[in-house]
């Protein structure tokens, strides 16, 4: 009797893909890497000033600034984004008639773009025409300037974040709830188990790879976020919503210090590749230990 052996593919195959991000990711970030440690405009030749970026950056009240606000942003996304993303998409992926009109409906702020939603967001948030108004009218409450609040500001971009980012993080729970097997709920009904004990016993145990994989990304896409942040507030009121890629932003393409916004690009990307690998080793993720032994 013959046997088959089913054999990997060999490394032609992932040729492709090596040099696909060799070219668009690795090139890059070494490109940057290198201005981090020269003096440029945009124009002419770049200048070797060694460290002296990485000197003012160490000293600049507008970093150190920048950083705890990008931070405090992150933490706000991920705590506001996970378990909505999470409890929607369980919905999504049952049998109820009405999951797949209502999906499509909450899926749309995904087929937007970032400068359109923002603009959008900008007009509802209007003092004076916007829903602030409107509610003020018919609650009688004192007008509201939520972008223009220093207070209010950074937790109104979250929420606008929220609406945007929460129905991609959806799709992914919701794909990955449909993987969870049905006898699994069945033993549970059959034992006496609620609704909400099944979905904290079953539903959340199976979707912890998930939950890892959209924190992950919800942590790196934090620290991309500053056209949201450019055309709702462009940093204001004062400093209260400057968080650090705006401020690289603002000194790469308003300072022309190339160099200078190099750098803090540089500490945005070890930033989010210490903070993606912290959430990886804590939780253990690289060891993907199945969830599905014995079924």
């Amino acid at each position: 009797m013959s046997s088959s052996t089913t054999e990997r593919p060999g490394f032609a195959w992932v040729v492709p893909a090596l040099l696909f991000f060799a070219l668009f990711g690795l090139a890059p970030v070494a490109i940057v890497g290198y201005l981090s440690f020269t003096s440029w405009s945009g124009l002419g030749d770049p200048e070797w000033v060694g460290t002296a970026n990485w000197s003012a950056l160490s000293g600049d009240a507008q970093v150190r600034g920048g950083l705890a606000l990008t931070l405090g942003l992150t933490v706000l996304c991920w705590a506001t984004q996970t378990p909505l993303a999470l409890a929607f998409g369980v919905w999504a992926a049952g049998p109820q008639k009405s999951r797949a009109v209502v999906s499509a409906v909450f899926f749309l702020p995904l087929l937007l773009s970032t400068a359109a939603i923002a603009l959008v967001w900008q007009a509802l948030f209007e003092p004076h025409f916007g829903v602030p108004a409107q509610l003020d009218d018919w609650f009688g409450l004192a007008p509201s300037n939520l972008l223009g609040d220093p207070t209010l500001a950074l937790y109104a971009i979250v929420f606008v974040l929220l609406w945007q980012f929460l129905p991609f993080h959806m799709l992914l729970y919701q794909a990955a709830a449909r993987q969870v097997p049905r006898s699994l709920y069945e033993a549970a009904e059959l034992d006496g188990a609620s609704g909400l004990q099944r979905f904290l016993r079953i539903t959340v145990p199976q979707l912890r790879h998930t939950v890892i994989a959209s924190s992950v990304l919800i942590l790196v896409g934090s620290m991309t976020y500053f056209e949201t942040v450019l055309l709702l507030t462009a940093g204001g009121p004062g400093n209260a919503t400057r968080i650090l890629p705006l401020h690289m932003y603002e000194q790469g393409f308003v300072s022309f210090e190339m160099g200078y916004a190099s750098a803090i690009a540089v500490l945005l990307v070890v930033l989010g590749t210490g903070l993606s690998l912290l959430v990886v080793r804590v939780t253990g993720y690289s060891r993907m230990s199945s969830q599905r032994e014995g079924l």
